[in-house]
C-alpha cells in the first residue's frame, strides 16, 4: 500500500490510498465467494457456477462494490497508523480507480485538529455565586416528598375537580361523524394534565360518576392527524372513576416513615443541608463554565465542518443508547416529539461546537502549562475504576490497551487544566 497526504483549506486534508492490484484481485474473489450461492446462472447449480462466466453474464463489476466495502475499512485504518494527521471526524470517502488488475486507488478527506491560539486564561473574572438555603426551598422539597407518599382513594360522593385522577369512556364526533381514533374505554385522565386536547379536561370538571356529558374542542392546527387539523369536534363522555390523592400529615411520625429521622426538624435539617451541597455543587460548575467561556471567547479556532458534524452524530448516539435504556429507540423518539433526524442534529450543534471548543482550549492549556500525568497518577485513576467496577486491577490494566492509557492521561490532564484556571480566576 502507498499513502500521499494533500493539505486542504480550513483544516481538512485529503489522504489518497493505493491498494496493489493483488490485494484487490484476494476481495473480488472474496466477493465471488460470498455472493455465489444467492446467483443463478442457466447450465449451474445455484451457487456453482465459476465466477467468469458471472462476471460474463454480468460484467467484470458485478463484485467490485463488495470488493472495496471490504478493503476499504482495514486499509484505511491501517494506513492512519501510521500517518501524523491528527484526524477529528470520520473520514469521506471517494473511489478513484477500481479495475481488476490495476491498483485500487481511493481518497479518504478528513478535518484534522484545529491550532488554538490562546488569549487570557488566567485571573480569569466571574460573578459570585451566592449560596443560600431558604425555608420556601426545604419546605417545597417537604411538600414533594409529601406528595410522593400519597395514598390514592377512590371518591363517589363528590363531582370531578382539578387535579383528580379519573377513569372515562369517550367517543368522538366531526360534523356528526365518529372518527377513527376518537373512541377509548376505561382510559385512564388526570384532569389538569394537559394530556388531552386543549380545553377537553376543563369540561370535566363538575361531572358526576355516571352521567354522560357532551365536550366540545378544536383540534389544534399543528394536529398529527391531518384529517382533524382545525376541526371542531364533540366528544361524548362517561366518568366512570374519579380517585385523589390522599396527603399525609407533615408530622414526626411522616419524617420517621420517610427518613432515618426520629423528628421532623432532624428532617428538615438534613434537607437543607443536602440542598446546600446540591447548590455548592451546581455553583462550582457553573464558575468552571464561566470561566471556560471567557477563554473559549478570548481564543481563537478554526473549527472544521466535519470534525463539529462528527461531534453531533456522537451526542446524537449517545443520546439513542440513553433512551434505549429506557425501553425507547430514536424513531419512536422522533415520532413522539415530532424532530426529524436533521432537526435533531441541528439541536444539537450549539452544545457539538463548544464540547469541541472547550476540549481545544483546555487541551492548548494543558500543552502550555507542561502538565503531564505520571504513570503514578494513571496508578491511582486505575484503582478507582477496579474499585467502580468491582474487578481486580490486574485485570483492569489487562482490558486497558496504550491507546486507552493515552486517553486516560489526556483527561487527567484536561482536568487538572481545569483546576488551574478555576483555582486562578477571581469572582468579582
Amino acid at each position: 500500500m502507498s499513502l500521499q497526504v494533500e493539505k486542504l483549506e480550513k483544516n481538512m486534508a485529503k489522504v489518497t490510498i493505493e491498494v496493489s492490484a493483488e490485494e484487490l484481485e484476494k476481495a473480488i474473489q472474496g466477493a465471488y465467494h460470498k455472493n455465489k450461492g444467492k446467483i443463478s446462472i442457466p447450465g449451474f447449480r445455484k451457487g456453482k457456477a465459476p465466477r467468469a462466466m458471472i462476471e460474463k453474464m454480468y460484467g467484470k463489476e458485478m463484485f467490485y462494490e463488495d470488493a472495496a466495502n471490504a478493503i476499504i475499512p482495514n486499509a484505511y485504518a491501517d494506513e492512519m497508523e501510521n500517518c501524523d494527521l491528527d484526524i477529528v471526524s470520520q473520514p469521506t470517502i471517494d473511489v478513484v480507480q477500481l479495475e481488476s488488475g490495476k491498483p485500487f486507488i481511493f481518497t479518504a478527506e478528513v478535518a484534522t485538529k484545529p491550532e488554538v491560539s490562546l488569549g487570557k486564561y488566567k485571573g480569569i473574572k466571574v460573578d459570585k455565586i451566592e449560596v443560600v438555603v431558604t425555608e420556601e426551598e426545604i419546605m417545597t422539597s417537604l411538600e414533594k416528598e409529601v406528595e410522593n407518599n400519597a395514598r390514592i382513594v377512590s371518591v363517589e360522593d363528590r363531582p370531578v375537580k382539578e387535579g383528580d385522577q379519573t377513569v372515562i369512556d369517550f367517543e368522538g364526533f366531526v360534523d356528526g361523524v365518529a372518527f377513527d381514533g376518537g373512541k377509548g374505554e376505561d382510559y385512564p385522565l388526570t384532569i389538569g394534565s394537559g394530556s388531552f386536547i386543549p380545553g377537553f379536561e376543563e369540561q370535566l370538571v363538575g361531572a358526576t360518576i355516571g352521567t354522560e356529558l357532551e365536550v366540545n374542542v378544536t383540534f389544534p392546527e399543528e394536529y398529527q392527524a391531518e384529517e382533524l387539523k382545525g376541526k371542531a369536534a364533540i366528544f361524548k363522555c362517561t366518568v366512570k372513576e374519579i380517585k385523589e390523592k390522599e396527603l399525609p400529615e407533615l408530622n414526626d411520625e411522616f419524617a420517621g416513615e420517610v427518613s432515618e429521622f426520629d423528628t421532623l426538624a432532624e428532617y428538615k435539617a438534613d434537607i437543607s443541608k443536602k440542598l446546600e451541597e446540591k447548590k455548592l455543587a451546581d455553583a462550582k460548575a457553573a464558575k468552571e463554565d464561566a470561566v471556560i467561556d471567557a477563554i473559549i471567547e478570548d481564543a481563537a479556532m478554526d473549527i472544521p465542518e466535519a470534525m463539529l458534524v462528527t461531534q453531533q452524530r456522537q451526542m446524537v448516539e449517545d443520546f439513542a443508547q440513553r433512551i434505549q435504556q429506557q425501553g425507547l429507540n430514536i424513531e419512536q423518539y422522533f415520532q413522539f416529539t415530532g424532530l426529524t433526524a436533521e432537526k435533531f442534529m441541528e439541536q444539537v450543534k450549539p452544545q457539538a461546537e463548544k464540547r469541541i471548543k472547550s476540549r481545544l482550549v483546555l487541551e492548548a492549556i494543558a500543552a502550555a502549562e507542561k502538565i503531564e500525568i505520571s504513570e503514578a497518577e494513571l496508578e491511582v485513576e486505575l484503582e478507582k475504576m477496579a474499585t467502580t467496577y468491582q474487578m481486580e486491577l490486574d485485570k483492569v490494566k489487562e482490558l486497558m490497551g496504550d491507546r486507552e492509557k493515552k486517553q486516560m492521561k489526556d483527561d487527567l490532564a484536561i482536568q487538572k487544566a481545569v483546576e488551574l484556571v478555576v483555582e486562578s480566576a477571581k469572582e468579582k
